[in-house]
């Protein structure tokens, strides 16, 4: 894996992933009459949407919609190419787990990246 692309700050995984949240959230509160009818019920919806958001555009295009915003992309941790369908199903399922986005090693690779053999690089 080029170092050099590595290294993605903490703030832009945050800026990507609250942009991600927020456009589910706005999905949501449009289909619910708008965000004045939005109530807690609403939360595991949300976190629905989000979940299918995260896991089929980065299986489909290697990025979620606030990565490729961000210019970020996720690749294979070995050799930097693309990732399986199984992978970004594994990476979403541990995103979701907070604790494993927020952990990271060495690499700056979150619990939920080396579970899944991915890292996020910016392109």
């Amino acid at each position: 894996m080029d170092s050099s692309k590595q290294g993605v700050t903490l703030g832009r995984r945050l800026a990507a992933i609250t942009l991600d949240w927020l456009a589910c959230y706005a999905i949501v509160a449009a289909f619910s009459g708008g965000i004045g009818q939005m109530d807690p019920s609403r939360s595991p919806i949300i976190l629905g949407v989000f979940f299918a958001e995260v896991a089929i555009l980065t299986a489909l295009t290697g990025a979620s919609l606030g990565q490729k915003i961000f210019g970020l992309r996720v690749v294979q941790f070995s050799d930097g190419g693309a990732i399986s369908p199984m992978q970004a199903l594994i990476r979403t399922v541990f995103l979701i787990l907070v604790v494993t986005a927020v952990t990271y090693d060495e690499n700056g690779r979150g619990i939920h990246e080396r579970i899944s053999k991915t890292v996020l690089i910016r392109l």
